[in-house]
């Protein structure tokens, strides 16, 4: 009797939920919540460190996200909540809509407290255990080629466009094109503005105030086009995996899948204690990566994760118990928190005065014209080799013209895949690294 009234207690408990909730909670708590939060925030109460960045950033996350997802043309075209996230974030940044306290706390979070780290690191080390190993094994095989159709076609538009409006097709590629496609703020446009500031004589200086505006808005495009690509997709469905990179047309590889369903349900059962362990194989894997970047410098720290992960994926060396263990984590972080690390980008890493002054229209084309070229030379080989246009577009294209491992949060939010986390690292990291040895390169001929 005690087990019927309790079942029938849990079932009018669940029948009388209401239908609006906001972070996994009835409206009016989290109203509640909120306000106890902003109210710290306006009087000067809230903590430092992450115990005041979290609240904060996930109220304003879940808000901003709130307002993306229920605003039709932003939501059917631009991205949703992601594109809102980020750029709504920033605005109360760069307008100073919150006390300076509260956005140096969200900032010093983001960066001096690594939390951008911890959460690629989850997301890395996560997907990849988590993704089938005969596929992962041949696409990794089939992707760089994808990268480098992407930059070939991106530099070429840039390169012709700038000759054709009398910007200059050196200029427009030095300038706008490779800091585009070169992996960001930190990996790219720094390092190119010292390696262009020597190789013409320039002020290095000099080099990265033209180059930053590019990149940002180059990553804010690429946003953009994330979202409108998931929406191609949807309209177009053979053009799309839903988030699988590879075409498995074959009965072999359709065999293997099979065999791995097995797998697939219990990935899926989540445990507590599996949770934890993933956290500590993760975050290992981040500090192993940090020790070969010591090592061998030339290859971003990142770049070395994504590859002992895919290393020991592929060779069996851990078991599937933590694999699964792996995932679990990943999917954790990816859940609760991909919102608090879009609001990170947006007070933290996007100054939307950098953005509005580069605004003209012939910036903004050669701007357009390289992410548009990204996107084009990632599909046609994409296609070649056998990947999903949609999927090949947004990792090989998009993930190459963002803003490094912040721009490959957003874009693959906005583009609702993702699980294709360790494809658009291997675009941002090793084909960052690649373009810095591009462009060395392509200096010595034109120089």
């Amino acid at each position: 009797m005690l087990d019927n009234a309790s079942a029938i207690n849990a079932g009018t408990l669940e029948e009388s939920k209401p239908s609006f909730t906001l972070y996994g909670m009835p409206w009016y708590y989290f109203g509640a919540f909120s306000l106890a939060v902003l109210a710290a925030t306006f009087l000067g109460k809230l903590p430092a460190g992450m115990i005041g960045a979290f609240p904060l950033m996930i109220v304003m996350g879940a808000c901003f996200n709130l307002i993306g997802d229920k605003t039709p043309i932003i939501s059917t075209f631009l991205g949703g909540g992601a594109i809102v996230v980020i750029f709504g974030s920033a605005a109360l940044a760069t307008f100073g809509l919150l006390p300076e306290a509260s956005l140096e706390t969200m900032g010093d979070f983001m960066k001096g407290g690594g939390f951008l780290d911890f959460y690629i690191a989850s997301l890395i080390t996560g997907s990849i255990m988590g993704m089938n190993r005969q596929l992962l094994i041949k696409a990794a095989f089939r992707y760089l080629p994808v990268i480098l159709g992407g930059v070939v076609i991106a530099l070429g538009l840039g390169a012709l466009v700038g000759h054709l409006t009398g910007y200059g097709a050196k200029q427009a590629v030095f300038f706008i094109s490779i800091p585009i496609m070169g992996g960001g703020m930190g990996a790219g446009a720094v390092p190119l503005s010292k390696i262009f500031g020597e190789g013409l004589g320039t002020d290095p200086a000099t080099m990265l105030s033209i180059m930053v505006p590019a990149v940002a808005l180059g990553n804010a495009l690429a946003i953009v086009c994330g979202g409108l690509l998931d929406r191609l997709g949807k309209a177009w469905p053979r053009l799309s995996g839903n988030g699988q990179l590879m075409v498995v047309g074959d009965s072999k590889a359709t065999q293997e899948l099979e065999i791995e369903k097995e797998y697939l349900s219990s990935r899926d059962k989540i445990d507590l204690g599996k949770m934890g362990t993933g956290l500590l194989i993760a975050t290992t894997f981040f500090a192993f990566g940090a020790i070969l970047n010591m090592v061998f410098p030339v290859i971003h720290g990142y770049a070395w994760m994504i590859l002992a992960v895919a290393l020991v994926k592929v060779s069996g060396l851990i078991s599937q118990r933590m694999e699964i263990c792996c995932y679990q984590w990943f999917q954790f972080v990816m859940k609760n928190l991909t919102g608090v690390l879009l609001v990170g980008i947006g007070v933290a890493y996007t100054n939307l005065n950098e953005v509005a002054a580069a605004f003209s229209g012939q910036y903004l084309l050669l701007v357009s014209v390289t992410v548009l070229g990204a996107i084009v030379g990632a599909a046609i080989v994409g296609r070649l080799v056998g990947f999903f246009v949609i999927e090949s577009s947004i990792t090989g294209g998009l993930c190459m013209a963002n803003m490094g491992g912040t721009g490959d949060v957003a874009v693959l939010s906005a583009a609702k895949r993702m699980e294709l986390m360790p494809f658009a690292q291997i675009s941002s990291r090793i084909g960052g690294a690649f373009m810095l040895i591009l462009s060395s390169v392509i200096l010595q001929f034109v120089s």
